[in-house]
């Protein structure tokens, strides 16, 4: 059997920035029968995520993540519908999903790789369990529940950077369900700004490229920023951490603005940043969803609950074409501020439509 393939073709290096020469699509085959506790699948959905960046390096610099090898398939969150099957738990037809996923359009897995997903959590929009519903919403909610010490009726304020990114922008929405008093965004477009603000509920947001971000946090959150949910790291987290309050919390998501630097994870503070981080009691502990497996479930269900009843907000960036996963998104969704003007993270469609 041929199918298409998409393999990592060279490395940017530590310090550089990704191009869309460092994927090639290519042909390859697949065996035409399949062994006993295997499944065949064909690609619905795949998911880019800036965390992929690392993979593409020698070096992951974790300890859970594997680097791709050159010449070999990309992988990551996929979502497929089962052709064939000898495994006990899935049958023809299935709605599976595994988070090492090959990007192309048709896999044979071993079926203890997979997830069974059931539509109806989601009214049928299948993507969402690559994003609000799925490794994103954990993410998100299980950041906040764990690391955020959220109270309802604490009047905390809250800031999300990268808030128009995927985690950012279920974060600022997770972050008021749970009880914030105010949530306010940090982004890198105007356009985005007003998307957060008049859709996904935040009471402000901030365009980092316009004006002084330190000034702007000032005016909007008066009574200081009890819990930052920092995707980003850099300039943008040392303006957050300064005007932080006593015992306050971050919940450490991503760094993206370090991704193309050769640093260690997660970034070390500059000296009068940490200084104010010790003085305050500042919180900042490495978070990994992948820790608290024992809550997926529960969380999931409410993640679709909120879907269903439209607490939760959900925008994706969806882009039809195996082919267009290295020009058009990957690229772009790694560059420090995103272009992609949608909200939440860029899914590869291999559907027919």
């Amino acid at each position: 059997m041929i199918i298409q393939r998409v393999v990592l073709n060279s490395r940017p290096g530590k310090n550089g920035v990704p191009v869309a020469e460092n994927f090639r699509m290519e042909a390859a085959s697949l065996p035409d029968k399949i062994t006993d506790g295997q499944v065949q699948a064909r690609t619905l959905y795949l998911s880019v995520d800036p965390y992929m960046r690392c993979r593409m390096n020698e070096d992951t610099g974790s300890d859970y993540l594997l680097p791709w090898q050159l010449s070999e398939v990309a992988d990551g969150g996929g979502i497929g519908v089962v052709e064939e099957s000898k495994h006990a738990n899935f049958a023809k037809g299935d709605i599976v999903t595994s988070f090492n996923w090959p990007w192309q359009t048709k896999v044979i897995l071993d079926g203890r790789l997979l997830q069974k997903l059931d539509p109806q959590l989601v009214d049928g929009h299948l993507s969402y369990f690559l994003g609000a519903a799925g490794i994103t919403g954990l993410t998100s909610f299980l950041g906040i529940k764990e690391k955020g010490h959220v109270t309802q009726g604490a009047n905390q304020t809250m800031v999300v950077s990268g808030a128009a990114g995927a985690c950012g922008s279920l974060a600022g929405q997770i972050g008021r369900l749970e009880g914030c008093s105010r949530v306010v965004g940090i982004c890198g477009t105007d356009e985005k700004c007003s998307i957060l603000v008049s859709e996904m509920g935040f009471d402000a947001a901030i365009n980092y490229k316009k004006g002084n971000v330190a000034e702007q946090l000032h005016e909007l959150c008066p009574a200081g920023v009890d819990v930052y949910f920092d995707n980003v790291g850099g300039d943008i987290s040392d303006a957050v951490i300064n005007q932080m309050n006593q015992n306050s919390h971050i919940i450490l998501c991503g760094q993206i603005s370090q991704y193309n630097k050769d640093v260690p994870y997660p970034p070390p503070l500059p000296p009068a940043v940490e200084e104010i981080q010790k003085a305050r009691n500042i919180t900042r502990e490495r978070f990994l969803v992948l820790n608290y497996m024992d809550k997926h479930e529960a969380s999931i269900l409410q993640l679709c609950q909120w879907i269903k009843e439209g607490k939760l907000k959900v925008k994706e960036t969806v882009v039809k074409g195996l082919e267009n996963i290295g020009v058009q998104m990957f690229v772009p969704l790694l560059e420090y501020g995103f272009k992609i003007i949608c909200l939440n993270k860029v899914k590869m469609s291999l559907q027919e439509r």
